[in-house]
C-alpha cells in the first residue's frame, strides 16, 4: 500500500512539474522559430484583429510538402491563428457575427478553403500525431468560403497575414510564392 501510494505521489509531482514548467518551456522555444504576429484593420467602426504565428520557409517546399494539399491546416504554426471582429462583418457573402474565432485554412494548388470556427483549441494539433491532425471541430464551423491563389513573383520568407484595401477590406495570407484575399464587407 505504501509503494502504490509513493508511486501516485511521484506520479502527481512529475505531472505537475510538465505542465507548470516543461509546457511553458516548450512554448517558449517553439516561439524562437515562429514568432508571434498581430494583424488589426481599425476603420469607420470596423476592428479586426488577427494573432498568429509565423514560421519561415528556411528552403522548405512549403505548399503541396510541409503543408499538404487538400488537408486542413492550423494557418501558421503553435497555437492557431485567431481573428476579432467587434461588429458583425460579412466574408464574401456569408455573415460572420461579433466575436473570436479559430481560423483553419484548407490549401490547394489553385484555391484555398477559409474556415472560421467558433472554437478556439489549446494547441490546434495532437501530439500524438506529430502535428499532423488538427483539434478542429468541424461542427464549430460558422463560415466556410472559398477563394482562389494567386502567385507572387517574390519568394516570401515568413508566413503573413494582413489586411488589405477598403472596399472591399481584403484578409491576406501570403507565403513562398502563394497568396489569397478574403474579401470582408461590414
Amino acid at each position: 500500500m505504501k509503494v502504490l501510494k509513493w508511486i501516485l505521489i511521484v506520479a502527481v509531482v512529475i505531472g505537475a512539474l510538465f505542465y507548470f514548467v516543461g509546457q511553458p518551456y516548450l512554448k517558449e522555444q517553439t516561439k524562437k522559430n515562429s514568432p508571434e504576429k498581430t494583424a488589426t484593420f481599425k476603420e469607420d467602426g470596423m476592428e479586426m484583429t488577427v494573432n498568429y504565428s509565423s514560421p519561415f520557409k528556411k528552403d522548405r517546399i512549403i505548399f503541396g510538402d510541409l503543408v499538404p494539399y487538400n488537408v486542413v491546416w492550423r494557418t501558421g504554426a503553435n497555437e492557431p491563428t485567431t481573428f476579432t471582429t467587434t461588429t458583425d462583418i460579412k466574408i464574401m457573402d456569408k455573415n460572420l457575427p461579433a466575436g473570436t474565432y479559430s481560423l483553419w485554412t484548407k490549401p490547394s494548388k489553385d484555391q484555398w478553403e477559409i474556415i472560421f470556427n467558433k472554437e478556439v483549441p489549446e494547441w490546434g494539433v495532437t501530439i500524438l500525431s506529430g502535428g499532423k491532425d488538427t483539434t478542429r471541430k468541424p461542427e464549430e464551423d460558422i463560415v466556410n468560403v472559398v477563394v482562389p491563389t494567386t502567385n507572387m513573383t517574390e519568394v516570401l520568407e515568413s508566413f503573413t497575414i494582413d489586411f488589405e484595401g477598403k472596399d472591399p477590406i481584403l484578409l491576406t495570407m501570403a507565403w513562398e510564392k502563394t497568396k489569397v484575399s478574403i474579401p470582408i464587407n461590414n
